[in-house]
């Protein structure tokens, strides 16, 4: 849908991404093997295998997901103004979703789509050391087109936000090479989530063309997905490879930080302690919350790690890839210590 200049507010960010809701439940460990789940990994699965894990799961809680709307949830509750655009069938599940990303504080009005397939979830298994193990049915969200892309909004919000998983399918992605040029032709910033090292091994190649072309301005990565795009073994060769090739790079460590490059400036920090990891899901998406919501403040490389670290500290205290806690008061409190 297409809005005018006039009636369309200026966004801190938009992002284009998976529109899923998540399944999680606990489990234990001999559930996985039962099932041929890799522990800690992310599996795509057809609507059949959806049918068999989610009737074979345990009791759990279901929450509108998909790693860049999960960016944005937690972005809102920092005070960032947030819009999202993704696909969702018109169904239960769709309606779950958008009402709950709605009630998070981000814009969502891209239309349900009829028919099949049903909107996507994610069925996450969460085992007692807090990793979790997802299996993703994609449905509608992988034909997220072209039409659904609002350009007024892409141009009047200052970074535009791209899920890597959505690169994927190939109609969201041609919806995605267009967000980028529109972007770049209004001088925003361009943001991606390397999400995955399988879908980096399905695009590598894309994805250091969008590198070498200069069409991103943050690039996202945690230590495997940074090895897998540079196809090398060492993560310092690594980082010194990509990083000349994009403004901003941010690769996370898990409990040993992050670290980020910009300009040839270098800047890490440690994770934040927490009593008890519970559930790790989210923690990526949940440090990109807070080091995106910095640098749309204006804040230093350093107080925006930090802030992606104190963000990602609190999701993993708990269940489910959304905040249970405002954060900028631990933010506040994290800055001031």
């Amino acid at each position: 849908m297409t809005s005018t200049p006039s009636d369309t507010p200026r966004y801190d960010i938009v992002a284009m991404g998976h529109a899923i809701v998540d399944v999680i439940a606990r489990c234990e460990e001999p559930f996985l093997a039962e099932h041929n789940m890799a522990k800690g990994s992310m599996q795509l699965i057809d609507a059949d295998q959806a049918t068999g894990i989610y009737a074979a799961m345990g009791q759990g809680q279901e929450v509108s997901g998909g790693s860049a709307a999960n960016t944005l949830a937690a972005m809102a509750n920092i005070g960032a103004k947030c819009a999202f655009i993704g696909q969702v069938a018109d169904d239960q599940l769709g309606e779950i979703f958008a009402h709950d990303i709605r009630s998070a504080g981000v814009d969502f009005t891209v239309d349900p789509r009829g028919g099949e397939p049903p909107t996507a979830r994610c069925l996450i298994l969460v085992t007692n050391d807090g990793q979790r193990t997802m299996n993703t049915f994609l449905g509608a969200a992988q034909f997220l087109p072209t039409a659904a892309l609002d350009e007024e909004l892409v141009r009047k919000s200052d970074i535009l936000y791209l899920e890597g998983y959505l690169w994927d399918p190939p109609e969201p992605r041609a919806a995605m090479q267009k967000a980028i040029s529109t972007a770049r032709a209004a001088g925003n910033r361009v943001a991606l989530t390397m999400s995955d090292a399988f879908v980096i091994e399905r695009h590598r190649d894309g994805f250091n063309e969008l590198l070498d072309n200069s069409k991103i301005d943050i690039l996202f990565a945690n230590e495997v997905e940074i090895l897998s795009l540079t196809q090398l073994d060492d993560f310092d060769a690594a980082l010194a490879a990509v990083a000349p090739k994009v403004p901003t790079l941010v690769v996370t460590r898990g409990e040993h930080g992050a670290v980020a490059i910009a300009n040839g400036q270098r800047a890490e920090v440690t994770a934040e302690p927490v009593d008890e990891v519970v559930d790790t899901t989210g923690a990526g998406d949940l440090f990109a919350a807070g080091f995106l919501a910095g640098q749309a403040q204006g804040k230093s490389l350093e107080t925006s790690l930090t802030m992606g670290a104190v963000a990602a500290g609190e999701i993993i205290t708990h269940i489910g890839p959304r905040v249970t806690r405002d954060l900028p008061p631990l933010i506040a409190a994290r800055l001031d210590a």
